[in-house]
C-alpha cells in the first residue's frame, strides 16, 4: 500500500471558499526534495566509473519523467486561465514571472504540454513520460506530424508518430527534425515525395526573405558582421573557408599564433575569410556605374616608398602604407598614386564615356554627388560632362563632375538652369 495519502475528491466546499493544498502533493514533492537532496549531497568523487555512468544516465531519465509533468501542468494552467489573477494575457507570461524562465522558454514548454494533450500524441505524451524520450525529441516529433499535409488521415498520422518514436531510440532530436521531413516516404510513399518537395520549397521560401547582412566598423580597426544566408549557401561558405584554412596550405609558423600556440580554428576560418575577400578576382565583381566594386587608396609616391606613412581609403578611413603595399596588387584594390602618370586621366576627345580610371579620380576628387545637399555615394552616380560632348565638350577630369541619376536628368533637362559654384559644388533652379 502506498504512503502517499489519497486524493478525496468528494470533499464538498463552499462557493468562494479555497481549496486547501492537497496532502498527496504535499507529500510526493516533499519525497521529491528528498531524494534530490540525498543526490545533491552525494559525493561523485567516491563514486567508480559504472556508477557515475549510472547516475547520468538515471537523471537524464529522470528529467525527461519530470519535464513530462512540467508540461502536464503547464497545459493545465492553460486551460484554468490561471494567469488571469495576475492580468497576464498569456499562461507563459505569468509561468516565467514566477518561475524565472524565460518568456520563449516557458511558451515552448506550455506549447508542447498543450500539443502532448491531444490524442494523436498521446503515444510521445507516455514516451516522455516513461523517459524513453528527451524534452526535444518529443517536441520534434509532435511538430513534425503536426506538419504533415491536411490531407493525410489519422492513420498515417500515427503510423508516422510510431515511426519516429522508433526512430527516437538511435538519433536525436536534430537528426529527427530531418527525419520528420522526410517521413511519408516511410509510412505512405505514395505521397511522401509531394510532400518533402512542397516543405523544402516553403523552406527556400523563407530562407530567401530572411537573408540579411550587417556590418559596423567599431572604430578601432575591425569591422564586425553577422549574416543569415540560405543554408545551401552557408554550407558552400564553409566548404571555401575550410579549403582556404586547410593546414596543408600554410607552413607551420602560418599556423600558430602570437603566444606560439596553435590558432584555434575559429581564427583560421577568419584569416581565411581576409584572404577570401583580397583575393576575389577583380575581373569577376559586379561594376557600378561603370566600376568594379574596388578600394582606392590614395597616397603620395612619398607615402608609398615610405617606411612610416599612412594611406588613405576612398570611405574616409586610413591604414598604414605597409598594409596598403601589401594589398595593392590584390583584387579589388586600386592604388592611386598621386603625381603617378601610369594611367592617362584626360583622354580629351579620344572617347565619350569617362574611363575607369577617370571614374575613380572623380569619385576621389567630388567624394559622390556635386549637388547641394545630395548625400548619394560615389557609387551610385554618373559621370556628367559639364560642358556636352555633343556640343565639342571634351572628355576630362576638368570637364566632368558626379551627379546622382536625379540630378543628372535635371541637368539635361531644359526646364532647370545648373550654377557651378567656386566649391565645384552645384546647384538647379526652375527656369521661369
Amino acid at each position: 500500500m502506498s504512503a502517499i495519502p489519497a486524493e478525496d475528491d468528494a470533499v464538498w466546499r463552499a462557493p468562494g471558499v479555497d481549496a486547501e493544498a492537497s496532502p498527496r502533493v504535499t507529500a510526493l514533492l516533499r519525497r521529491l526534495d528528498d531524494v534530490l537532496g540525498d543526490l545533491q549531497e552525494l559525493a561523485m568523487g567516491g563514486l567508480v566509473d559504472p556508477d557515475v555512468e549510472r547516475l547520468l544516465m538515471a537523471t537524464t531519465v529522470a528529467s525527461s519523467r519530470l519535464a513530462a509533468v512540467e508540461c502536464r501542468s503547464a497545459a493545465e494552467a492553460d486551460r484554468r486561465r490561471l494567469g488571469e489573477v495576475t492580468g497576464a494575457q498569456h499562461t507563459h507570461q505569468w509561468w516565467s514571472g514566477l518561475s524565472r524562465l524565460t518568456r520563449a522558454e516557458a511558451s515552448r514548454m506550455v506549447r508542447l504540454g498543450l500539443a502532448l494533450q491531444r490524442d494523436v500524441h498521446a503515444p510521445v505524451a507516455a514516451a516522455l513520460a516513461d523517459g524513453e524520450v528527451r524534452v526535444d525529441q518529443a517536441r520534434v516529433i509532435a511538430e513534425s506530424v503536426d506538419a504533415l499535409p491536411a490531407r493525410v488521415d489519422a492513420e498515417t498520422r500515427g503510423r508516422a508518430e510510431a515511426a519516429m518514436l522508433g526512430f527516437a531510440s538511435k538519433h536525436d532530436a536534430r537528426d529527427l527534425r530531418q527525419i520528420g521531413k522526410r517521413i511519408l516516404d516511410v509510412v505512405a510513399p505514395e505521397v511522401g515525395e509531394s510532400h518533402e518537395e512542397a516543405v523544402l520549397e516553403a523552406e527556400e521560401a523563407r530562407a530567401v526573405a530572411g537573408v540579411e547582412l550587417t556590418l559596423s566598423d567599431d572604430g578601432n580597426g575591425r569591422c564586425h558582421g553577422r549574416f543569415t544566408v540560405p543554408s545551401h549557401i552557408g554550407a558552400m561558405f564553409k566548404r571555401h573557408l575550410l579549403a582556404l584554412a586547410n593546414p596543408a596550405r600554410h607552413t607551420e609558423a602560418e599556423l600558430r599564433d602570437e603566444s606560439g600556440d596553435l590558432k584555434p580554428l575559429r581564427r583560421r576560418l577568419g584569416e581565411a575569410f581576409i584572404e577570401y575577400v583580397e583575393r576575389y578576382p577583380v575581373a569577376a565583381t559586379p561594376q557600378t556605374a561603370g566600376v568594379n566594386a574596388t578600394i582606392v587608396v590614395t597616397m603620395t609616391l612619398e607615402q608609398l616608398l615610405a617606411e612610416h606613412a599612412t594611406a588613405l581609403l576612398d570611405d574616409g578611413s586610413r591604414m598604414s602604407a605597409g598594409q596598403a603595399r601589401r594589398i595593392a596588387c590584390e583584387a579589388g584594390i586600386i592604388p592611386a598614386v598621386l603625381g603617378s602618370d601610369s594611367q592617362p586621366l584626360d583622354l580629351g576627345r579620344a572617347a565619350r564615356l569617362f574611363t575607369k580610371a577617370q571614374r575613380v579620380s572623380l569619385g576621389l576628387r567630388d567624394g559622390g554627388c556635386t549637388a547641394k545637399g545630395c548625400q548619394t555615394s560615389a557609387s551610385g552616380c554618373h559621370a556628367h560632362h559639364d560642358d556636352p560632348w555633343s556640343r565639342l565638350g571634351l572628355t576630362d577630369l576638368a570637364n566632368g563632375r558626379l551627379l546622382c541619376p536625379r540630378h543628372h536628368r535635371l541637368a539635361h533637362s531644359s526646364r532647370y538652369a545648373m550654377t557651378v559654384h567656386a566649391d565645384n559644388k552645384v546647384s538647379f533652379a526652375r527656369r521661369t
